[in-house]
């Protein structure tokens, strides 16, 4: 079976500077695709592209704007083939406090705006270039979109109304954005990652002991799963021109407890 051919192509990788963004870029540059990291940490992120012999863009994915800048920066560099939304973050708050206070709506917005829409934001514009891109093959292949979602789609926790409400608004949207972009010989992937080891966490001797401690969750290897075996499955679904409309979760066979 002939893999999706990213030689030559240009990507774009969010949140590209670090965690599984930086090991999804690392690996898209190994298979010869020129990349673009869009993200907002400046030094981080001129240090990786530098590396990879890839570009950083400064990119607030709820921008179109900046979203339309990394697209065509993508664009220079060869036929914008791979796209990996990557960028997210997380804002913990109970719906009600412990004073019956509601959340500041304000906190859930941000979440939603920064993960789910900017979600759709980069995606929409980058399919805008795939879509005028030549065909790759018979089937007229043309891209590949591959998006980070969580378990917390699925069994969020105390406290993650908002993080959860943006992960599962991106599972709910991949198999109608996928429907939408066959014409154009696009495919669309989500992943629910699972307690992946990303600076999320922290460094030092009492991270190390928290992710250890968080790792006893896990049903099978009992640890937290590295960045490069995320990555490993975003070039799986990137490269692999049947899979499409699909939701993966790569989180060790962990179910998430409510607290």
């Amino acid at each position: 079976m002939p893999r999706m051919n990213l030689e030559g192509s240009s990507s774009i990788v969010t949140g590209g500077a670090s965690g599984i963004g930086e090991a999804s870029a690392r690996q898209l540059a190994a298979a010869g695709s020129r990349v673009v990291l869009a993200d907002l940490n400046e030094e981080r992120g001129q240090a990786v592209a530098s590396e990879l012999g890839g570009l950083f863009v400064r990119c607030d994915v709820s921008s179109t704007d900046d979203a339309d800048t990394v697209v065509a920066a993508a664009s220079e560099m060869g036929p914008l083939r791979a796209l990996v939304n990557s960028a997210g973050l997380g804002h913990p708050g109970r719906t009600i406090d412990r004073d019956n206070q509601p959340m500041d709506l304000s906190k859930f917005e941000f979440v939603l705006r920064v993960n789910l829409i900017g979600t759709f934001n980069m995606l929409s514009r980058a399919a805008g270039a795939m879509a005028s891109t030549e065909p790759l093959d018979e089937d007229g292949q043309r891209g590949s979109i591959v998006n980070m979602a969580s378990v917390a789609a699925f069994d969020g926790q105390i406290g993650q109304a908002a993080y959860s409400a943006s992960k599962g608004g991106i599972v709910g949207m991949t198999l109608p954005i996928a429907r939408d972009l066959a014409v154009s010989g696009i495919r669309v992937n989500t992943i629910a990652p699972g307690l992946i080891d990303t600076p999320i966490y922290g460094e030092g001797e009492r991270a190390d002991a928290f992710k250890a401690h968080l790792g006893q969750s896990v049903l099978f290897p009992s640890r937290l799963g590295s960045g490069e075996e995320l990555a490993s499955m975003v070039m799986e679904l990137i490269t692999n021109p049947y899979m499409n409309g699909e939701v993966i979760r790569v989180d060790g066979g962990i179910r998430m407890p409510p607290k």
